[in-house]
């Protein structure tokens, strides 16, 4: 089994359609010190993944008793609330500065944040200076995630 960079969960080299048995599979799904597994109580079995497992499609602020957060919608309709036990972070590509921004399903899973929805974050974002850097960033349950920083 394998899960592309897209979210879409394989077997044999063909793509699963079923989201029920999609979910039924990612519900199993852990990550160890050498890869990601699908665990039942009689198999474990090695699955590849290429970048995440999930896929971050959507984002919305919302506010709850004066909190503000960032709530994501996954591939697999599954919502994740950032904040201090759900962080997000972006990794740079070092020769395209790329951004490869992540946020935290479960310990251990991550979404890849889809393109669009950190464009949508960084419409979001505000700049503070951190560090003596002036960066971008967003901010969800009383915590600031760096985005990017700001060039002169």
């Amino acid at each position: 089994m394998r899960i592309a960079r897209d979210g879409t969960w394989y077997y044999l080299g063909s793509p699963i359609g079923r989201l029920p048995l999609v979910k039924l599979f990612a519900s199993v799904l852990h990550r160890e010190e050498d890869g990601f597994y699908l665990i039942t109580p009689v198999e474990k079995c090695r699955i590849r993944v290429d970048d995440a497992p999930f896929l971050a499609v959507d984002v919305d602020r919302v506010e709850e008793n004066g909190d503000s957060a960032l709530v994501f919608r996954t591939n697999l309709d599954e919502t994740v609330r950032a904040g201090p036990d759900r962080p997000i972070r972006v990794n740079f590509d070092p020769e395209t500065l790329e951004p490869a921004p992540y946020v935290l399903v479960r310990p251990g899973l991550e979404a890849l944040i889809a393109r669009s929805v950190y464009y949508r974050l960084v419409a979001m974002g505000e700049e503070r200076e951190i560090e003596g850097r002036l960066v971008l960033g967003v901010e969800s349950a009383g915590v600031f995630y760096i985005l990017g920083r700001m060039e002169a």
